[in-house]
């Protein structure tokens, strides 16, 4: 389980670090339902990049698998986001599951630069939680 207080302290030093850089991004973490714990949208960060940030964790956190791949199967498989009747589902990089012993007990979503970049942005949130994954 991700503690909201954690996932809270997370979240601002990884925006510390983000202001640092001249990145703003936007930033959630999500329980294993894909229900908000903690965002942050920083000062810089488009309004979309709010959104799309707590709909990556919340697809990453549903779906069980980071967002990149989800958009990639879709592109793969010629089938929209919309065969989940979900409109919170997307196929943008920067959602990455929270994984313990191999159970998703949550997700990070990062918008506001490049899929990847955002997606690097999210792993370091997971790394700062400290809830790494252990087989």
């Amino acid at each position: 389980m991700i503690a909201a207080a954690q996932a809270l302290d997370a979240v601002a030093r990884v925006a510390a670090e983000q202001q640092e850089r001249g990145q703003p991004v936007a930033i959630a973490v999500c329980d294993d339902h894909g229900e908000l714990l903690a965002f942050v949208r920083m000062d810089g960060a488009s309004l979309q990049a709010g959104v799309l940030a707590q709909n990556k964790a919340y697809t990453a956190a549903r779906d069980r698998q980071p967002t990149a791949d989800l958009g990639a199967w879709s592109r793969s498989s010629g089938r929209i986001l919309n065969y989940w009747t979900d409109p919170r589902i997307t196929g943008f990089g920067g959602g990455v599951p929270v994984r313990v012993r191999g159970t998703v007990i949550g997700a990070v979503g990062v918008s506001g630069l490049s899929e990847e970049d955002d997606a690097t942005v999210a792993q370091r949130v997971i790394d700062i939680l400290g809830l790494q994954e252990t087989i």
